[in-house]
């Protein structure tokens, strides 16, 4: 029995509360396939003595149903890393190639943003950096959602696009890239040494669209964190005091992948094939022209049809990897 005055906790009762909501993901999807199972193959011995074509066609399309449970099942298993549970903190960078590779980076934010808008995670813009034809130079974005770290860690890594340019007066074939990281969203049960007197903030006025207030005020922050190098900013909020905020969720959490990294280094270095994100090192390449093609070279798993991808149809993609990778994916 929990203790006098646990309920009265808001924090302890609401990690209690996700606790149980978190076990019930397992035990009740669990409960319900081994109840159907005993079902059917009551039906089934029945149907041996007494054979029925009616029954034996529901039959067999519950013997579909509960494969693709069971497959749902097995994908979930493969969540079961120390942060797959968490929000994702997902950023998108162009590489060279200028406004090409820059449209190329917006063609990805709006293909993660319609996945997760189709799984009913909601999707926070905590920067943007637009371009100065077309495109992004780079976004931030926290994915918040069930498991939206666990599904989008399978997207870390170098995206390759291949079609004509729409920039180009010449229509000739392009190749650009763009990385994608992925992080877990840090909360205040973690501890990252994170201390005032380490941090450098600048202020600045914010770019691209938003208002009078946006750009005639130095509301954006950008923050660096002196002992490791790493810097974020955040412009999206009206308010200076919004944005720190901001930026310092984003600081956390880009110090706690660091600490994850330097502490699996070892491992890295045994399983580079699947850490290595470097450019050259494309985990995908979208082919839009002279034929449409999605492939991904860690699963060699290819869809033609490269608009629904697009469109944020990449669960082939993320299930794929997770059950190759499993939880052993970083």
């Amino acid at each position: 029995m929990a203790a006098p005055g646990f309920w009265n906790d808001p924090e302890r009762s609401k990690s209690a509360v996700d606790e149980i909501r978190q076990l019930k993901r397992w035990t009740e999807p669990y409960s319900d396939l081994a109840r159907r199972t005993a079902d059917a193959l009551e039906l089934a011995g029945l149907l041996q003595h007494e054979p029925d074509p009616e029954l034996e066609g529901q039959l067999a399309e519950e013997a579909d149903r509960l494969r693709l449970g069971v497959e749902q099942l097995e994908l979930q298993s493969m969540l079961q890393g120390p942060d797959d549970r968490r929000d994702a903190l997902l950023t998108i960078h162009p590489g060279a190639g200028g406004t090409e590779s820059q449209d190329w980076a917006e063609m990805l934010m709006r293909m993660y943003t319609r996945w997760a808008e189709r799984r009913g995670y909601t999707v926070h813009l905590l920067d943007l950096l637009p371009g100065e034809e077309a495109g992004i130079k780079s976004v931030a974005m926290e994915v918040r959602g069930d498991y939206a770290y666990g599904y989008l860690k399978a997207e870390k890594g170098v995206h390759r696009l291949v079609r004509i340019s729409p920039f180009d007066a010449q229509s000739r074939r392009h190749t650009s890239f763009a990385s994608v990281f992925v992080y877990p969203v840090v909360d205040d049960s973690v501890e990252i040494d994170l201390r005032d007197e380490d941090i450098e903030m600048e202020v600045f006025r914010a770019s691209g669209a938003g208002g009078q207030h946006v750009n005639k005020t130095s509301s954006a922050v950008r923050l660096r964190h002196v002992p490791s190098g790493v810097a974020v900013s955040c412009q999206q909020e009206r308010s200076q005091h919004k944005n720190r905020a901001t930026a310092l969720k984003m600081l956390r959490a880009a110090l706690y992948q660091r600490a994850i990294e330097e502490r699996d280094k070892k491992k890295a270095a045994l399983e580079a094939t699947k850490t290595d994100i470097s450019w050259g090192n494309q985990i995908r390449s979208y082919v839009f022209q002279p034929y449409t093609m999605v492939n991904d070279h860690r699963t060699e798993l290819k869809i033609s049809d490269v608009q629904s991808v697009m469109d944020g149809e990449i669960n082939a993609f993320i299930e794929t990897f997770l059950k190759k990778f499993g939880s052993r994916a970083a």
